[in-house]
């Protein structure tokens, strides 16, 4: 889905995943020069006790933009099988998030990430992860009423 108004008017995002889209939204972009930068505006859902984004937010929106910047390499669905990261600094309420970084190898069957989150120029959170392609699994009674 591509946004026709708002902060986020031209950026895409996913609608297939409940969890991340109940959780963000989370949008992505490709820029001219074919890097991807991933973002969010905090709002009061994605805060902790302390008022400030829930680790699990920068965690969930990490694995979203893996998948974004990997975007040209996936021809296909593929789950995150590794995923490493580091807090370096918290957010807050009304503060941009944005994501880049770099696919550092893809394989046949595994593709490797990693970025960084910011507010700004701040660092806010590093992070690295491995990806899987997979074939998709057609559930038996697809099976059946094929034949």
């Amino acid at each position: 889905m591509i946004a026709t108004e708002g902060e986020f008017a031209g950026w895409r995002t996913w609608t297939r995943d409940t969890f991340e889209s109940n959780s963000g939204p989370f949008w992505h972009r490709f820029d001219d020069d074919g890097s991807v930068r991933c973002a969010f505006r905090v709002e009061k859902k994605h805060l902790n006790g302390m008022k400030a984004v829930h680790g699990g937010c920068f965690m969930t929106f990490a694995d979203y933009s893996l998948f974004a910047i990997a975007a040209h390499e996936l021809d296909g669905p593929a789950v995150t099988v590794a995923f490493g990261a580091e807090f370096l600094d918290a957010a807050y309420e009304g503060e941009l998030i944005e994501a880049t970084g770099e696919v550092t190898r893809a394989g046949k069957s595994l593709i490797f990430v990693r970025g960084i989150l910011k507010s700004g120029e701040r660092p806010l959170f590093t992070f690295s992860g491995t990806i899987k392609r997979v074939k998709r699994r057609v559930p038996a009674s697809e099976v059946a009423d094929s034949h």
